[in-house]
């Protein structure tokens, strides 16, 4: 049986598209589109992110057992610490992008956003960074598996 997923990079990835379409919003000057992007940003956290974190790592956790691997084994420590750490990139951006949202339905245009609106958005953009490249060494480690698995 195989140990892969490929598309476990797919949050992060949603997370700088969403951040992206912010920042695009933004730029044209377009209070409405912010809000809109940040309304189905907050909801696909919701419908898709969340449910497809306890997903991978229920299916993970069954598929290393099923193979009967080692949680003890370098390759799933490393796997485990990495899959927490995109998750500690992760929970606070929840947590953002309901703020970011609350600010952009209380301003009616984008001159009246609060600079912690600026501030935080970056702090969003900032943590996807570290995110992805915690996602990008997972999919390496799903494939290539250069730790030992037992």
């Amino acid at each position: 049986m195989c140990f892969r997923r490929p598309f476990s990079w797919a949050p992060a990835s949603a997370l700088r598209f969403s951040a992206g379409l912010v920042r695009a919003a933004i730029r044209a000057n377009n209070i409405g589109a912010i809000r809109v992007v940040l309304r189905f940003t907050v909801l696909a956290d919701a419908l898709f992110t969340a449910p497809a974190v306890v997903i991978q790592f229920a299916t993970g956790a069954l598929l290393l057992d099923a193979n009967g691997w080692s949680w003890q084994s370098s390759w799933s420590m490393t796997v485990v610490a990495l899959f927490a750490f995109v998750g500690a990139c992760w929970l606070p951006v929840v947590w953002i992008q309901s703020r970011l949202k609350k600010f952009a339905n209380a301003a009616s245009e984008i001159e009246l956003l609060p600079a912690a609106f600026t501030k935080l958005f970056r702090v969003w953009f900032l943590l996807g960074i570290p995110a992805f490249a915690a996602m990008i060494a997972l999919v390496y480690l799903m494939i290539a598996k250069p730790l030992a698995v037992t």
